[in-house]
């Protein structure tokens, strides 16, 4: 198995365990949750379940299509009884039948989607509570393993991980799965015997994000841009309509969650809750709080406050490498079976690429602190801004990056994607010096600042190169 060493580690320690476990899995559809458990515990299970996506409106039909599949499941494993469930109690109590009946030393419960089964007024939870806290807890044998696991991340916070009810404080552990880095997709890829250089693999990773379904599905002996038609383009690809599967699975209502990714795929620095709401015409209430909260979540946006602003000026900005993808080439395109193929040199295509390797470095902080040698150093990670006031003497700059170091350094870091050696020309140096003077100007820092280039390849030597205190290479995200 590529990475998700630590999360196979502790699924392993479960075993070992002398008392019963509760563990929730949560993480975006196509992160591998499923495979990483059913792999961890060799397909062996005293029960599993997978919760199915609702094919209609009906709360009630809704309710049973759940408990009918749920019964599918315990016939599979032993309980050998059509006579239908109506509740989740009762689907809790059969389950404790082959739970009972079963001789595997641990009891390894999995059930899966466990978002989709919450249908209106299911009382799922309040069974779900009763089946753990009222039999599982007061039994002498502390032999169940029970994980649930769902792709609904903000659902499995609100209702399971920070649970107020019966269930609140009872899990023993929990896992949030991440997408691949860069040196894992690498690493993935050898696997499937599939020779990609690594700006090569870079470059994938600004379309598929670090989603291994995603990676899976890319075939060898075909280039980078092939594979890109195969997955997107052509007739039937296998990604073409993956974009709202992604974003149904996730929410039951999906259409405002969908627009308001929408206004931030048109901004590419983020923008402010109050601009969400203008651009949107979503009205600015609880409810919207709660939905950027659900895309946060799910590691669809990135909120930050910027350098020396108060809590409430949080800026939104989307990081999902896929859904960028979707909103600049898929959703009003014209499809022709080789369109990446011919697109690949195309002024869109570079424009797009230098903003997808901004936020691949987003989301590489670890790495970047490593080639920095500042990972033991607490940093705060966020970017900042400013509008032009010439009258004071600024100049009006964006910042992406910023690295505030508790050793009293700021790496204030321009990120620049390109096909070749980079050369530090006069433009970025007056833009770099610019930004330097405006960010001190207003924020009145005491920190030093380093110039920092984050690009593909090495930076040709010249006299504006010595000005960059730091230099860090795509290698180095690896």
């Amino acid at each position: 198995m590529v990475g998700r060493k630590e999360e196979l580690k502790y699924f392993k320690s479960l075993l070992n365990e002398e008392e019963s476990q509760f563990v929730a899995v949560f993480g975006r559809r196509r992160i591998g949750k499923t495979y990483l458990i059913r792999e961890s515990f060799e397909y062996k299970f005293t029960f599993e379940h997978t919760g199915i996506s609702n094919v209609t409106t009906d709360a009630s039909c809704q309710r049973q299509a759940q408990l009918d599949k749920f019964l599918e499941s315990l016939n599979r494993y032993g309980y050998f009884n059509d006579e239908k469930i109506t509740n989740w109690n009762q689907a809790f109590n059969c389950l404790k039948q082959i739970i009972e009946r079963s001789n595997d030393k641990k009891k390894i419960i999995f059930i899966d989607e466990l978002s989709w089964m919450d249908t209106k007024n299911s009382d799922l939870i309040s069974a779900l509570e009763s089946f753990w806290n009222g039999w599982v807890m007061s039994r002498k044998e502390k032999d169940v393993i029970l994980i649930v696991c769902a792709s609904a991340t903000y659902w499995m916070t609100e209702n399971i991980v920070n649970a107020k009810g019966g269930l609140h404080n009872r899990l023993t552990g929990q896992i949030y799965l991440k997408p691949f880095t860069l040196r894992e997709c690498e690493e993935y890829l050898k696997t499937k015997n599939i020779n990609f250089n690594r700006h090569q693999i870079l470059q994938c990773y600004m379309i598929l994000g670090g989603v291994p379904y995603y990676w899976s599905l890319l075939k060898k002996g075909k280039s980078l841009p092939q594979n890109v038609d195969d997955l997107f383009f052509k007739d039937n690809a296998l990604l073409k309509n993956e974009f709202e599967n992604l974003y149904r699975a996730l929410f039951n209502k999906p259409d405002q969650y969908i627009k308001i990714i929408e206004i931030l795929s048109e901004s590419n620095n983020g923008i402010t809750r109050d601009e969400i709401i203008s651009r949107s015409g979503i009205p600015g209430s609880g409810d919207l709080s709660k939905k950027l909260e659900e895309l946060e979540n799910c590691g669809f946006v990135r909120k930050y406050i910027p350098f020396g602003y108060k809590q409430k000026n949080y800026i939104y900005q989307l990081m999902d490498n896929f859904t960028l993808f979707y909103y600049k080439f898929i959703k009003d395109n014209v499809y022709d079976d080789n369109y990446w193929q011919n697109q690949i040199n195309s002024p869109k295509v570079k424009a797009w690429s230098g903003l997808a390797f901004e936020k691949i470095c987003l989301e590489h902080i670890a790495e970047i602190k490593k080639a920095l040698g500042i990972s033991g150093v607490y940093t705060e990670v966020n970017g900042w801004s400013c509008k032009k006031d010439l009258d004071k003497g600024i100049f009006g700059s964006q910042i992406d990056l910023l690295i505030v170091r508790k050793d009293q350094i700021i790496n204030l870091c321009e990120m620049k994607y390109s096909e070749t050696d980079y050369i530090v020309d006069l433009d970025f140096d007056k833009s770099m010096k610019k930004k330097i003077s405006d960010f001190m100007n207003i924020t009145k820092t005491k920190y030093a600042i380093h110039p920092t280039l984050i690009t593909t390849y090495d930076v040709i030597e010249n006299s504006y190169s010595k000005e960059i205190q730091s230099i860090i290479k795509s290698d180095d995200l690896f």
